[in-house]
């Protein structure tokens, strides 16, 4: 049978290691509630090594800067398996405080502790908290303070922040070979232009006007990046910076987003990513008792494309007037229409939350299935277009040289 290390704290708020034999870590979970212990970590091996002497958040927040995302998660699971536990809350923010090895995290906790002490609600702390927590967060975890489940919603949170970790994931992911695979060939073409090609301007400066055009123009790109690479890259980051510098003006990022949706290769993906990012948003709050024009308003501000956004806060002023969601969105036209008919059955059966989480799953396995579809077509396209550039540089220099030795005889 597997052996498992294990961290946990137990009920008086100490903490406690060991080892124990389970058949998954799971069952070992359940040996350790058992117990009366909260897990922390849960690692298989023989020995409780270094690595699993630090909690989750210990061992996840190595990277220097402020918190991020994955300590936000960890953070949040762990203080919601506390409280459930039973510990209150300023102890359960000590033992994390006292768990935390990166100093940003520590601080963070024991500003949390120190407000929540000082009488504030532990939503109103973590509002202070300069950006750290954003405006879903903060409204889940004031709704939970309101419904006296402050740990449910924490856990929901945490599953939230689970499920979007790995949506964000499968898209970054997917995207690494292409990218890897762009900059190898990119590499290869400088390489070819400024060290291969060259060498052979030796042989060709005889030949003169009879060149091959095809060979000129390799030779007289060669040079460019030779002489004016400094050029050339300053003049990409310039271009990126206008492009950016465009992008700021809410008009134009309008159009762009505008663009994005309606162009055939990249709207369907970006409409299923921002459908699963505001329906799981939605229902997550609405299940942990958040109003819903509060919830709509929260939920456009996470969705990244403008037009959908738009569209949500359109959708919001709607409702707030006494229209149904699914008929405000059905007329703006902007998101899935499979996604505005599945609110619709929500609205008519009152099952509006279980609705909302159903169609976050659909539109994320769809994501997943979309972005292998792009992928299958990216990859061979790189290959060929990219191998077709490599190939006509050496055609190019191959034609020449034939050509020299044709002079030659």
């Amino acid at each position: 049978m597997p052996s498992f290390s294990y961290r946990a704290v137990t009920p008086d708020g100490q903490i406690q290691e060991g080892r124990l034999t389970a058949d998954s870590e799971h069952q070992a979970a359940d040996r350790l509630a058992d117990q009366g212990l909260v897990p922390l970590v849960i690692e298989s091996g023989a020995a409780f090594g270094a690595a699993a002497r630090e909690s989750g958040i210990a061992r996840l927040l190595r990277r220097r800067g402020g918190v991020g995302r994955e300590q936000v998660l960890v953070l949040t699971r762990e203080l919601a398996a506390m409280l459930r536990s039973g510990l209150p809350l300023d102890r359960a923010l000590g033992i994390l405080t006292q768990l935390a090895a990166e100093p940003a995290v520590r601080t963070l906790v024991e500003d949390l502790r120190e407000r929540v002490r000082g009488g504030a609600t532990f939503a109103t702390a973590l509002e202070a908290q300069d950006g750290t927590f954003d405006r879903f967060y903060i409204n889940m975890v004031r709704a939970g303070e309101a419904g006296g489940s402050i740990e449910l919603a924490l856990n929901r949170l945490a599953d939230y922040l689970e499920k979007a970790k790995a949506l964000r994931q499968t898209v970054v992911s997917a995207l690494i070979y292409p990218a890897i695979l762009l900059g190898v060939a990119l590499l290869s073409i400088v390489i070819l232009l400024m060290f291969v090609v060259p060498q052979f301007a030796q042989l060709f400066e005889d030949m003169g006007a009879a060149l091959p055009l095809p060979t000129r123009i390799v030779m007289t790109a060669g040079d460019l990046l030779i002489g004016w690479w400094w050029a050339i890259a300053g003049g990409a980051i310039g271009i990126w910076w206008l492009f950016e510098r465009w992008l700021a003006t809410p008009a134009n990022r309008l159009a762009f987003d505008r663009w994005l949706l309606r162009n055939r290769l990249t709207g369907k993906l970006i409409a299923e990513i921002e459908t699963a990012r505001f329906a799981r948003t939605l229902g997550t709050l609405l299940t942990s008792g958040v109003p819903m024009l509060r919830a709509l308003a929260i939920g456009a501000d996470t969705i990244g494309n403008g037009v959908l956004s738009g569209a949500a806060r359109e959708a919001a002023e709607g409702v707030k007037h006494g229209r149904h969601l699914s008929e405000v969105l059905l007329e703006q036209d902007c998101f899935p229409l499979l996604a505005v008919h599945m609110l619709k059955v929500g609205e008519e059966t009152g099952r509006m939350e279980p609705m909302l989480d159903q169609l976050a799953d659909i539109y994320d396995a769809s994501v997943q299935a979309s972005v292998k579809r792009l992928l299958t077509l990216l990859e061979p396209a790189l290959i060929l277009g990219l191998g077709v550039i490599i190939a006509a540089i050496i055609m190019s220099v191959l034609v020449a040289i034939l050509g020299v030795n044709e002079l030659a005889f």
